[in-house]
């Protein structure tokens, strides 16, 4: 993945640096369209399709931009012409994430996961919201899952950092130390 990482970094770089020029309204719309272009590429149908080496550059670009559910500011469809011109669609989900921790990271935001073993109220989400403010610094955009796996307790996900507490953890480290 390191690779893949490595390829998709210039061009997420390049698109963030057209978009901060072009405005704050860019930087929205334009990482929305490349996380919508980033899931058609991703789908195994579309994949498949736009993989078919006797399909060109045009078609491929056509048939992308008809999938899209709204039209390709000039800069974003010439980006993805160049995309497409160098073999790279295949990085395009790449791209969408790093585009993402750039976006996020200029916003002094971070996307927080949140996994729990049962439903948590808005309340309970805001309060611990709070507390992970404060130890990071950053705003937080929360997703909240449910994984009854958990068992119980919480597991925070920010960025690189990751907060368990789950009773699953918990327990697996008692194994641990119990077989150790």
């Amino acid at each position: 993945m390191a690779e893949l990482s490595t390829i998709a970094r210039p061009y997420a770089e390049a698109l963030f640096s057209a978009a901060a020029a072009a405005g704050a309204d860019a930087r929205e719309s334009w990482g929305t369209l490349v996380a919508e272009l980033a899931g058609l590429t991703a789908h195994p149908q579309v994949a498949q399709v736009v993989a078919d080496p006797n399909l060109d550059s045009a078609r491929t670009f056509d048939l992308l931009t008809g999938l899209l559910k709204s039209a390709l500011p000039a800069p974003v469809a010439n980006f993805l012409r160049t995309l497409i011109d160098n073999g790279r669609l295949a990085t395009l989900p790449e791209i969408a994430r790093q585009y993402r921790l750039l976006k996020n990271e200029a916003d002094g935001v971070a996307d927080c996961r949140i996994e729990t073993a049962f439903p948590i109220g808005d309340a309970q989400v805001n309060e611990l919201l709070g507390m992970l403010t404060k130890k990071f610094g950053l705003r937080l955009k929360p997703e909240v899952k449910v994984d009854p796996a958990l068992i119980g307790g919480v597991r925070v996900t920010v960025g690189d950092h990751v907060l368990d507490t789950s009773v699953k953890t918990q327990l697996a480290r008692m194994q641990a130390a119990l077989t150790a």
